[in-house]
């Protein structure tokens, strides 16, 4: 495919799990992408930006230094984020504040800087990733889950704000999805094995959620393809959030 030939497309956190895998896809069906992380991408096709999403400065910078190398944007992918673990004692003041600031304010910041351009574009799409948890109650994620109830919110609430403008905002809630962060979670488990089996298990495909299949529905949500979708929380989860299956 190649239908975001000609466009540009800025992916935060894209440096690995599902950026970088919505990196490589949007730069293979023909966009010119930018990874803006805290880490370099590794892939010498894309463009690379170091990036804070907890710093408005750095954000902007991104930002412009995107439409300064592409001469526009099209496409944005708010996809940095961070995870924590534990019921709703197991994190202090200050982890609940470093979580907000990146997964809901950083995404904030980011589409802010962004938008001056996107109302330039044509085919303006912003993309926000979430997390299936964001409406499910699952042990072990308060803080987290509430993270990424805000972004559900934050996604909607742009998607009514800029529809007039030509803007389309939506949003992917992933499941259990193998990335490094999962991978350090289980590395970290008292039996990684009996975790993993968890993990799986939770999900009725009984199996993780691929990097590649989550991007496959980003770009989904971004491609010119959807210009009537807008507003859409997109689950990827495997059954997770619907199916409840005879045990």
């Amino acid at each position: 495919m190649n239908d975001f030939d000609g466009l540009s497309a800025l992916v935060t956190g894209g440096a690995s799990g599902i950026g970088a895998a919505t990196a490589a896809l949007l730069a293979d069906r023909g966009a010119r992408v930018a990874v803006a992380d805290l880490s370099a991408s590794s892939d010498p096709q894309h463009l690379s930006v170091g990036c804070d999403v907890t710093s408005r400065a750095s954000v902007e910078a991104a930002v412009a230094a995107t439409v300064d190398a592409f001469g526009g944007l099209d496409v944005v992918i708010n996809n940095a984020g961070i995870g924590a673990v534990g019921d709703v004692t197991a994190n202090d003041d200050q982890e609940w504040r470093r979580l907000l600031d990146v997964n809901v304010v950083g995404m904030a910041r980011v589409a802010a800087a962004a938008m001056a351009a996107l109302r330039r574009s044509e085919h303006a799409a912003m993309v926000l990733t979430s997390s299936v948890v964001a409406t499910l109650g699952v042990p072990g994620r308060a803080a987290y889950a509430a993270s990424k109830g805000a972004v559900q919110a934050l996604a909607l609430a742009m998607a009514a704000d800029h529809v007039r403008e030509g803007i389309r905002v939506n949003c992917v809630a992933p499941g259990t999805t193998d990335t490094p962060w999962v991978g350090r979670l289980l590395a970290g488990a008292d039996d990684p094995d009996a975790a993993s089996a968890a993990l799986r298990a939770r999900q009725p495909l009984g199996r993780l959620v691929s990097a590649d299949e989550v991007a496959l529905s980003i770009a989904y949500l971004a491609s010119p393809l959807s210009g009537s979708t807008t507003g859409t929380i997109l689950t990827v989860d495997g059954g997770m959030a619907n199916l409840r299956l005879p045990t």
